[in-house]
This record gives structure tokens, sequence and C-alpha cells, in this order.
């Protein structure tokens, strides 16, 4: 008898085992992370999904999730290995993000990318269980969006802490302002809208959220309605455009403080917190003032914001106006020392350490085209257009570059790209301060098989510096 009751106990400790280890296992399909230092000392990212859309082009091909190969021992590094082509043409992919990320840590995997149509509104979820083979899992529909939120335009991505996915939304049903915010489930079914209220806001761009805070910050781009046709320097004299950050209570879900950036803040867009979850200091890039603007909590005072950062405009010869830098994409390192940004305009790429959030202090700049007459070139083929979204590893090495904004807006101003295709680079960084291109990583979306194609944003399978966020 007792040999029997041993042997089932041992059974039974060796099925918890295994199902521990399964779940250990599934979770690790897609890693989540504990602390951001867990997550620099992680492996290197092996591939990276990027969004790819044929918008304004002559390719008439729906838009599709390209993998590319990362990994400098594989023998197809620097290569798309894969393409999931789109059911349907016309979506626009542009930004996108996961089902589970850090803050789901050791609560459900990482397997699932939300991938909107920024255009059709249209919600595709891709199942990377197999990171270098995605396939699409569903298919949400505008119609069943708009009747249950009464929103279109998806841009943001971020899962939260209970399983429910939320997506920032540009505009309503007739494409006008301010959008608002969506709820999905864990079975990506259509909640309805996270916002108690949506007073205060006058548009919708990023977010992010964090709870020990008890905050989420938005910032602000425009209606739909506005953008799609192109940039008109007349939409923003008649206050079309966006110009404040919104300070949400995360747990009453309305606008508790919004500060408004005037003039040397038009067009606040990617909005980024510094990744240690104890801290209120965060970033937004205002793109047309090119500005970067800091924020922090003040005991006394709340939630303060202030200009840290200032690129001026240049005279060039054939525009109306001063060029603005256009700084439309930052990211900001998993230690939080520091902050990268592009100016798509100008065309360069800029390193600032940010130790000290108040007073960023540049440490490295690199040129990757852009309007100012300094177009270099890769593997003989000239960079058109100018840096736009970034990537960074998580150990904070390796920063990855794509040069598409939007269709509209690239074919006013980058009208090559859509002729060209878009490029993606990478660039070594160096932990001390300091960066360079890496001339051994090089993918051309001008050659892909059906035709140029713009590349927007990058993921990574075990999570990324823009996308993780801790609670």
């Amino acid at each position: 008898m007792w040999h029997r009751r041993a042997f089932l106990s041992s059974a039974a400790a060796a099925a918890v085992a295994a199902g521990s280890s399964r779940l250990v296992a599934g979770l690790e399909a897609g890693r989540t992370h504990a602390s951001p230092k867990d997550a620099m000392a992680g492996p290197p990212e092996d591939v990276a999904y990027v969004t790819a859309t044929y918008a304004g082009t002559d390719v008439e091909r729906p838009d599709y999730l390209a993998v590319v190969d990362v990994s400098p021992r594989s023998p197809t590094y620097s290569q798309v290995i894969h393409r999931l082509e789109m059911p349907h043409r016309g979506d626009e992919l542009h930004h996108f993000g996961w089902n589970a990320c850090s803050s789901c840590h050791g609560q459900r995997a990482r397997r699932y990318l939300i991938v909107p149509g920024l255009v059709s509104s249209r919600l595709h979820v891709v199942d990377v269980s197999d990171r270098r083979r995605p396939r699409l899992h569903r298919v949400i529909a505008p119609e069943e969006v708009t009747a249950k939120a009464g929103l279109t335009a998806p841009h943001t991505v971020h899962c939260l802490p209970d399983g429910q996915i939320m997506i920032s939304m540009l505009g309503n049903d007739r494409l006008e302002g301010p959008g608002g915010f969506l709820l999905l489930d864990e079975a990506f079914d259509v909640l309805g809208s996270w916002e108690a209220t949506r007073q205060g806001m006058h548009y919708n761009y990023d977010f992010w959220y964090q709870p020990r805070h008890n905050v989420m910050v938005s910032s602000e781009w425009a209606a739909p309605s506005t953008t799609r046709p192109g940039f008109n320097p007349d939409d923003v004299r008649q206050g079309k455009y966006g110009r404040r950050l919104h300070f949400w209570d995360w747990q009453q879900r309305r606008i508790v403080h919004s500060a408004d950036l005037g003039e040397e803040g038009l067009i606040p867009l990617e909005v980024r917190f510094q990744h240690n979850p104890d801290s209120s200091h965060g970033f937004v890039g205002a793109a047309l003032s090119s500005s970067i603007w800091h924020w922090y909590h003040d005991a006394q005072e709340g939630w303060r914001t202030e200009k840290v950062v200032q690129v001026e405009p240049v005279e060039v010869e054939g525009w109306p106006f001063p060029v603005p830098g256009l700084i439309t994409d930052l990211v900001l390192s998993l230690d939080d020392r520091w902050l990268y940004f592009s100016n798509w305009l100008h065309g360069d790429v800029r390193q600032y350490d940010v130790s000290d959030p108040a007073h960023p202090r540049l440490a490295g700049r690199l040129w990757l085209g852009g309007v100012l007459g300094t177009q270099p070139s890769l593997r003989g083929r000239p960079l058109c257009g100018g840096p736009q979204m970034l990537q960074l590893s998580h150990d904070g090495r390796r920063l990855y570059v794509t040069n598409s904004l939007f269709s509209s807006w690239d074919n006013q101003f980058y009208p090559s790209i859509a002729r060209q295709g878009s490029y993606m680079v990478q660039i070594d960084c160096d932990p001390a301060g300091g960066m360079q291109v890496n001339e051994a990583f090089f993918v051309d979306f001008g050659k892909e098989p059906h035709g140029p194609a713009r590349a927007h944003e990058m993921r990574f399978p075990d999570g990324d510096c823009t996308s993780d966020i801790w609670v």
C-alpha cells in the first residue's frame, strides 16, 4: 500500500511538473520579462515583423506582414523570409502590437499580433506561434468596430495587464475627431470603448499607461479626414492639428489634465514612458515643431511638461517655408538612458543621453536621406526618403530604421518611395554613446516579388522597447 501511495504521489508530482513545464514553454513561445533588466539580459532578436503596404503605389495587391531575418549567423540574414498577405486590399497596415507584453508576465503568452489597417479600420489577428511563418488567425470587420464603438482609423495597440487589448482610434464613423480607445477581450471580441468620457479630447494618436501612477498619457495627430488627403499647412493655421498632451486617470478613465504645448509643440505624436514602472518621467516628440518634450509628476503641482530639445528649421531652395526636422518617431532604451529620434524631413537619426531627463545631451547623429542634400547610399542604393520608424533591441545595441511615414504624405514629400520602395537598415549603437550604420544589413523593399512596398513599424517576437510595459 505504501508503495502504491508513493507511486501515485510521484506520478502526480511528475504530472504537475510536466504541466508547469508546458506552461513555461508556452509562455516562452513569445517571451515576456519580469523586469527591464531581465529583458536586456535575454537572447537577441532573431526575426523582425514589419508591416508592408502598397498604398499609394501602382501595385494592386493586399498589404502584408513581412518576416525579416535579423540573426547575423543565419544563411538568410537581412532577407525577407516570409510574407503573410492580408485577405483584402486597401488596408494601409501601419502600427501594430501584441495580445500580451511584459505587463502580462507569467499570466499569458505573447502569441498573437493585432495588425490594424489604418485606412480600412480592419483588425487582423495574426498567430506567431511559428515565429518564422505566422498565419492569420482572425479578421475583425470594420463594420463590427463602428457598430459597437462608433470608431475608425486604428493606430496604437497595447495589451493591458488583465488580458484585454486597447487600441487608439483616430476618428469616428465619419472620419472626424476626436476618436477614442477601443477594447478587445482575450478572445479578440469587440467590447466597445475604454474611456468613460471624451471630454477634453480634440484629436487622438498614441498612448502609454502606467498603473503605478494611475495614469495614461495620450497625444494628438488630427482627424483622419484631415490627414488622408496629405499635409496642408492651412489645416495647421485653422487648428485642425493637435498640440495637446493628455493625462488620464487610469481608474476613472477620464482626462484629469491637458498640457497645451502651444506653437512649440505642434502635432505631438509618439509618447514614451520610462520603462522603470516607478518612474513618472517620459517623452513625446512634437513632429511639426520638431521638439522633444519631457513630462514628469510633481508632488505639489501635478503633471508637468517642459521642452528639452529643439531641432531648428532649415531654409531649403524651392521650399515655401523653412523645412522642419519633422520628428516622427522616438524610442527609449530599456535602461532609460538613451533616447533616439528621427527627423524625417531633415534626414538624420539622433541619439541623446537622457540620464538627466530634463537635460538631454546629444551623443550621436547619422544621416539616412532627407531633403537637406545629404543622401547616402548603402550597397549601391541611394537611401530615398528620410528615416522614420525606429525599433531598438532589448540590449540597446541595434537600432532598426524604416523610411515610410504615411502613403499620402510619402507621395507628397518623397514620391520616389512609391517607385523605389522602402529600406530597412540597422544602426549599431555604442553603449557608451555613438552610432554607425551596419553595412552588412540592408533590406530593400523595392525588390519585393510583386513590386515596391512601403515598410513601416517593426516588432520582435520576444518584445521590444516600444511595446513592453512593466506594471
